[in-house]
């Protein structure tokens, strides 16, 4: 099944897609199978862990409420309202070449909600904020609380997932959300430099990127236009990613070159975070590059580019968005 979220009369509903391919609004079709009255997403991964075969219940009533037409549709993020959003950073083994250590575990950062943008809305990007880039991925929507949970459990927690463009400005992070430190010697730890090579034995330098605004700036989150339920995602860790602009694609890669397996990232995040359902994590981007866009993703600067940035991922469909340019940003 699939599930999105539209705006009608400025105001987010949720819709369901029938087996005929037209959506519904959800609310509609929860009262036609005779659920309590689902009046958004995050309402329905809610109810999701606490009422049985709610999905199967709400299948059988779509096809019996009539369709709406998506022509034209002003598309929301599907769930725009998580407690939390996690990314996955350097999960792809084109990547973690360049690294020097191999963490050993996945490296998490948070994004805030209110960087979501909806299918169809534009990337802002001001041209000064220098290397601005797509980050093409695949995201798990968490459907039940889920803490300490083990790796062969972990997909069994899972809601379903979506398409994510983690748009990311190295130029924003560099400028404005970083620094480096020399620490006295008395105060220079062991344990803060096991994930870079040192500069000879009186190297106490030490490096702190922050990925705030360069992660978190508004309209730096795209992501739908469609949830797919987990159950017509047979193996996450099986999914082909192209990413295009217009009709030229910039990377093709695959979700089996990520360094640490979906499920692998859902238990590691379980154990430092209280995942909550609507939550959902992001599990990195793309590594391999394709005609003029020989590093990939990174070889697509925002700020210099125009046109719409495509991310197909069957059977999740294909997320869109303009770029747009403009001083300030959103």
């Amino acid at each position: 099944m699939k599930f999105g979220t539209i705006i009608e009369n400025e105001e987010p509903v949720a819709i369901v897609r029938g087996s005929d391919g037209r959506a519904r609004r959800l609310a509609d079709v929860a009262e036609v199978a005779g659920l309590s009255r689902l009046g958004n997403m995050l309402e329905l991964v809610t109810q999701y862990g606490k009422v049985q075969n709610i999905l199967g219940e709400l299948a059988f009533a779509a096809d019996t409420v009539d369709g709406i037409a998506l022509d034209g549709a002003d598309w929301a993020p599907p769930l725009p309202n998580p407690s939390k959003i996690l990314g996955v950073a350097f999960n792809n083994r084109e990547l973690m070449k360049k690294a020097h250590r191999d963490p050993g575990v996945p490296n998490f950062f948070l994004k805030p909600p209110s960087a979501l943008q909806g299918h169809g809305k534009p990337i802002i990007v001001d041209p000064d904020w220098g290397a601005v880039i797509p980050e093409p991925e695949i995201c798990a929507v968490i459907g039940k609380r889920a803490k300490h949970i083990t790796v062969e459990e972990a997909l069994d927690y899972v809601f379903g997932y979506l398409i994510h463009n983690d748009v990311t400005s190295h130029g924003l992070k560099f400028q404005k959300d970083s620094i480096a430190v020399t620490y006295d010697k008395d105060m220079a730890r062991p344990e803060f430099y096991t994930w870079r090579n040192l500069n000879g034995p009186d190297d106490t330098d030490a490096f702190y990127v922050y990925h705030t605004r360069s992660k978190g700036t508004d309209t730096f989150g795209p992501m739908g236009p469609w949830i797919t339920t987990k159950d017509d995602v047979p193996d996450p860790n099986d999914l082909t990613v192209v990413g295009t602009l217009d009709d030229e694609v910039f990377t093709r890669d695959h979700t089996g070159n990520y360094r640490f397996r979906v499920e692998e990232c859902i238990a590691e995040a379980s154990r430092y975070f209280t995942l909550e359902p609507g939550d959902m994590i992001s599990f990195g981007t793309t590594g391999k590059g394709a005609g003029r866009f020989k590093r990939g993703h990174k070889s697509l600067l925002i700020g210099e580019e125009t046109g719409t940035i495509g991310i197909a991922i069957e059977p999740l469909g294909t997320l869109r968005n303009p770029i747009k340019h403009q001083k300030g940003g959103a």
